[in-house]
């Protein structure tokens, strides 16, 4: 008798396709990233602008130890980029828009379409992404930094100089929200510079959609950062230096982000790692 036909191999779906299948549980993510931020707005404005007296002198000197590192390298050119466009309204509103919204508008809408389309990269990314933000919290506390736009301000977080001509583009030409309002100023750790959290998490982004996006999209994702640099230095919110700051945090974000991975909650499908999609790792 000829030997009976073996039963067709069902073989599993690859590549993202199958690993939009294996997305984790939409309200789980929600959640972390409700409480991961709530924990972490609270925890940040417990330092620096909430100390009082004690922390604005300690935010200034700060703030002058880093104008002269950065005179000492010859980097110190944040007046002289401020300068350049003084007088230029709408343009200086768009980069106040670009850097209270796009900071946070860019990097949710990376982490949507990282969910969507790559869970497993998603999640490695996310868990960086909070690794990253909980480092800056170590800045935060230990290095208050009074940031440029303040030096020249006379108000309770200012320093009040006249040896530098810094001008809070915020106050000046507006935006979407001000720091001069007493809720921001009661909610937010004002000299939370060091690190450049701007920094890190667009880099983030950059490095998050590098591998999975085409020649367009990478594009973009080069000039993002570079425009967010320009925007926390036109802006004068934050000196040169601590957008070097943001890169090291982000640095030590992606070293415990595959770590934290494996203890955050993950896929909702815990089928073998064999048999998922081939999401590039990093």
């Amino acid at each position: 008798m000829p030997p009976e036909p073996s039963p067709p191999t069902l073989t599993a779906p690859t590549g993202p396709a199958a690993d939009r299948r294996r997305r984790p549980r939409w309200w789980v993510e929600v959640g972390l990233v409700l409480v991961f931020y709530g924990v972490y707005s609270a925890v940040r404005n417990r330092f620096g602008s909430a100390l009082g007296e004690a922390a604005r002198l300690e935010a200034l000197h700060n703030a002058e130890r880093v104008i002269d590192l950065e005179r000492a390298l010859g980097l110190f050119h944040e007046e002289a980029v401020q300068a350049l466009f003084e007088g230029w309204g709408l343009f200086l509103w768009f980069w106040n828009v670009f850097y209270g919204f796009f900071h946070f508008a860019v990097t949710i809408g990376v982490m949507v379409w990282l969910f969507t389309r790559w869970p497993e990269r998603y999640l490695r990314w996310r868990s960086t992404l909070a690794a990253t933000t909980a480092l800056a919290l170590i800045g935060f506390a230990a290095f208050p930094l009074m940031p440029p736009r303040l030096l020249t301000d006379c108000g309770t977080y200012g320093g009040c100089l006249d040896t530098y001509t810094f001008v809070d583009t915020l106050v000046v030409h507006g935006g979407l929200w001000s720091f001069d309002s007493g809720t921001m100023q009661s909610i937010s750790n004002q000299y939370a510079a060091m690190p450049s959290l701007h920094i890190a998490w667009a880099t983030w982004c950059t490095l998050a959609l590098w591998p999975v996006v085409g020649l367009r999209g990478r594009i973009l994702a080069a000039v993002y950062p570079l425009c967010t640099l320009f925007a926390i230095v036109v802006t004068a919110n934050h000196y040169w230096i601590d957008a070097v700051g943001g890169l090291i945090v982000l640095a030590g974000g992606i070293a415990l982000g595959r770590p934290l991975t494996r203890v955050l909650p993950g896929l909702a499908d815990a089928a073998p790692r064999a048999r998922r999609g081939a999401a590039p790792r990093d």
